[in-house]
C-alpha cells in the first residue's frame, strides 16, 4: 500500500523525490518522508505524519544527488515520525519498504542480541539493520551483495529501496510480492512502486519480476534475477500521465473521476467492433470446455464480479461462483480444470487476489483471465488472457470509473461466452452493441442528477447509520453504494436484499434510519414496491432512485430521484453513479478528506 521512489543522478534529486511521493501520495498518507546523501556523503532525512506538501517546505534545504523516499500506510507501528520511512541504520544504511515482513519479531530479537537498538515499532527496521550487518561484514562492502544476502531471511512480501552514506552512485531495490519498476532517465536512473511517480522525468522503464534485485547508477542499470544471473527485462515506455493526475477544475480527485466515466467507458468500447472471444485474446475452441466461471476478487472490485454472476448465468448459462480472494485460498476448495479462473482489479497488484490467482493455478486451474486496469500489472503478466479497462489513471482512494469499466468489460465477457451457446436465449449482438456504445451518453444524463443529490446530501450529512436496499444483480449495486458511503463519509451503512429486510434488518428503521433503494423498472420491481412499504410502516425515510414508470411517487417519508431511463441489463452501470455522488456530496457536507479517507489507502499491496 505504501509508495516508494528512488533516485541516482548526477544532479540534485530532492525535487524529483517530493513529486514522485506527491503522485503516489494516494498509495498511503500516514506520513511520508526522504533521504538523501549529500555532497559531503552524509546521509541526511527528513520525516513528518503531515502530507507530503508538508515535507516539500522541510526538504528545501537538503540536497543529495542520489536518495530515496516514502508515503506510509502504517501495518507495523502508529503513525507517528519514528515509524515514519526511510529508516536507518547507525547512519550508514537507509531503507524504505512497501509489504509486509512477517517473521520481524524473530529477525528482530536476533538483531538487538548482535547489539542493535531500535527505534521504532515497523518491520521494516529489521531490514535496515540486517543490511547493516551483512554490509559491514563483506569485504568490499558490496551494497548489492549484503542485500541480496538477507533476502532470504525475509519471509513475506517487500518492495525495497536502498542506499549507504558511503557508496557513491548506487542505488539498490529487490521486490517480492510488492510491486517495482525501474525507470530510465538521461544520466539518472529512478525506483517507484508506480511509473505514474516518474512520468516526465523518465520516457522508459522496466518491471521487476518476483526475486529481481537491481543496482541502479547514474548512468546503468543491472538487474539480476532470484538465481543471481544478470537478467535483461523488457523496457517500455513511461505511459504519458501526467495530466491525467492533475485536478483541472474540479475539487476532488473522487469527483473528477466519476464525471470521467462516460469517456472511460467510451475509451474501453473504443477499439471494439465486435462482441467474440478475441476480446479476451482467446479463441472458441480454447474456451468451448468452460464449464464454470471462478471470480475473484477483492473490494468494489468483489461488487463487480457480484453483478457479473448474473449476468453470465442468465446470458451465457454457465455456473459462476465468486470468492472473496482474500478468503478464498485459506479454506479447501474443490478444483475444476475446466472453470475460467477471472480476477478483477483496477491496479492488478492487489496482493490477496494475486496470491488467490497463484492458489487456483497450483491446484490446476489452467485457465485464467485478468480484467484489469493497468495493462503491464502483476495479474496481466501471470494470466492467459486478459481485458484491459481503459478507465485511466484513479487516484481517489474510493473506487468509481474503475469500477463502471469492470463492469463492462465483464458484460462483454457474458456476451462472448453466451457464443459457447449453454445460454436459454440467442443474444442479439447489434442490439446489444448499439446498448454499449450509448452508454456513455446514458450515463451523462445520469450525471445531469447532481443537483437532486446535492438537496439529498444535506439531509444524509445528519444520519448516523444507513440502509441500502437492492435486488437481483442491483443488489451488489446497493453493496458498492453503502461502501462508498462508508469508505469517504464515515457514515455506518450496510446493505442487504431488499427481500432480506424482514428477517432481522427491519428491526434498525426508525424515523432517524434513511433507507437508500436501488429501483429499477424490472421483474422484481412490485416485490421492491413491497419491501419499501415494510419501511414506509416503520417510519423509516426512504432515498429512492427510481426508472422511469416505476409510479413511485415522493410524498411523507418516501423521496424520489427519477433515472432517465431504463437500461435493462446495463442498468447496474447506471444505477451506482447516483450512489457515488451520494456518497461524495455527503462528505463533502461533513467535511472529511474525500480524497484520502482516514486508514485507508489505494493499492492494497498487503495482506
Amino acid at each position: 500500500m505504501c509508495g516508494i521512489v528512488g533516485a541516482v543522478s548526477n544532479k540534485n534529486i530532492v525535487g524529483v523525490l517530493v513529486q514522485g511521493l506527491s503522485r503516489l501520495e494516494y498509495r498511503g498518507y500516514d506520513s511520508c518522508g526522504l533521504a538523501v546523501v549529500n555532497d559531503a556523503q552524509v546521509l541526511q532525512r527528513s520525516r513528518t505524519t503531515q502530507r507530503v506538501n508538508d515535507l516539500e517546505q522541510n526538504t528545501k534545504l537538503l540536497e543529495g544527488t542520489r536518495g530515496i523516499a516514502h508515503t506510509r500506510w502504517a501495518t507495523h507501528g502508529k503513525p507517528n515520525t519514528d515509524n515514519a520511512h526511510p529508516h536507518f541504520s547507525r547512519d550508514l544504511i537507509g531503507v524504505v519498504h512497501n509489504g509486509i515482513i512477517e517473521n520481524f519479531e524473530a529477525l528482530r530479537s536476533k538483531l538487538q542480541k548482535d547489539g542493535y537498538i531500535f527505534t521504532s515499532q515497523t518491520d521494516t527496521e529489521v531490514i535496515a539493520h540486517l543490511i547493516h550487518q551483512a554490509y559491514i561484514q563483506s569485504p568490499k562492502r558490496d551494497l548489492r551483495g549484503a542485500v541480496q544476502a538477507i533476502l532470504s531471511q525475509l519471509h513475506g512480501a517487500y518492495a525495497i529501496a536502498v542506499i549507504a552514506q558511503d557508496a557513491p552512485d548506487l542505488l539498490i531495490g529487490a521486490r517480492v510480492g510488492s510491486p517495482l519498476i525501474v525507470a530510465y532517465g538521461v544520466h539518472e536512473n529512478f525506483l517507484a512502486s508506480d511509473a505514474m511517480a516518474v512520468a516526465g522525468y523518465a520516457k522508459q522503464m522496466t518491471y521487476l519480476e518476483e526475486g529481481d534485485i537491481v543496482a541502479l547508477q547514474s548512468g546503468r542499470v543491472t538487474i539480476i534475477n532470484s538465481s543471481g544471473k544478470e537478467q535483461q527485462r523488457l523496457i517500455k515506455n513511461v505511459p504519458e500521465q501526467v495530466a491525467s493526475v492533475e485536478l483541472g477544475p474540479y475539487q476532488h480527485f473522487m469527483q473528477k473521476e466519476i464525471f470521467e466515466q462516460p469517456t472511460a467507458i467510451s475509451n474501453t468500447m473504443s477499439d471494439i467492433e465486435k462482441i467474440d472471444f478475441d476480446l479476451f485474446g482467446a479463441t472458441h475452441e480454447e474456451w468451448k470446455s468452460i464449464n464454470q466461471i471462478l471470480i475473484l476478487a477483492c473490494g468494489t472490485s468483489y461488487y463487480s464480479a457480484c453483478v457479473a454472476k448474473y449476468w453470465i448465468e442468465s446470458l451465457a448459462g454457465i455456473s459462476t461462483q465468486v470468492e472473496i480472494a482474500s478468503e478464498y485460498r485459506y479454506r479447501v476448495s474443490v478444483p475444476n480444470p475446466e472453470a475460467l479462473v477471472v480476477v478483477v482489479s483496477q491496479s492488478g497488484e492487489t496482493a490477496d487476489t494475486l496470491a488467490a490467482l497463484r492458489h487456483a493455478k497450483s491446484l490446476g486451474h489452467h485457465k485464467t483471465l485478468a480484467i484489469c486496469n493497468v495493462a503491464s500489472s502483476a495479474m496481466m503478466r501471470e494470466t492467459i488472457w486478459k481485458f484491459q479497462t481503459k478507465a485511466g489513471v484513479e487516484i481517489g482512494v474510493a473506487s468509481t470509473k474503475a469500477f463502471t469499466t469492470q463492469l463492462l468489460g465483464l458484460y462483454l465477457l457474458a456476451l462472448s461466452l453466451s457464443k459457447l451457446g449453454n445460454g436459454s436465449e440467442k443474444i442479439d449482438e447489434l442490439f446489444e452493441f448499439n446498448r454499449l456504445r450509448h452508454l456513455p451518453a446514458a450515463l451523462n444524463a445520469v450525471l445531469a442528477l447532481e443537483p437532486q443529490v446535492i438537496a439529498w446530501s444535506q439531509q444524509f450529512s445528519k444520519y448516523k447509520n444507513a440502509l441500502f436496499l437492492g435486488r437481483g444483480m442491483h443488489y451488489p449495486i446497493a453493496l458498492e453504494g453503502a461502501l462508498k458511503l462508508k469508505e469517504i463519509s464515515y457514515i455506518h451503512a450496510e446493505a442487504y436484499p431488499a427481500g432480506e429486510l424482514k428477517h432481522g434488518p427491519l428491526a434498525l428503521v426508525d424515523e432517524h434510519m434513511p433507507v437508500v433503494t436501488v429501483a429499477p423498472n424490472d421483474e422484481l420491481l412490485e416485490k421492491l414496491k413491497s419491501n419499501m412499504q415494510e419501511v414506509q410502516a416503520r417510519g423509516g425515510q426512504l432515498y429512492v432512485f427510481a426508472d422511469a414508470h416505476t409510479n413511485i411517487q415522493s410524498g411523507d417519508g418516501i423521496h424520489v430521484i427519477r433515472m432517465p431511463e431504463n437500461y435493462g441489463n446495463l442498468s447496474p452501470i447506471l444505477h451506482v453513479v447516483p450512489l457515488q455522488l451520494l456518497a461524495y456530496h455527503t462528505a463533502l457536507v461533513i467535511g472529511t478528506d474525500v480524497d484520502k479517507p482516514r486508514n485507508l489507502a489505494k493499492s492494497v499491496t498487503v495482506e
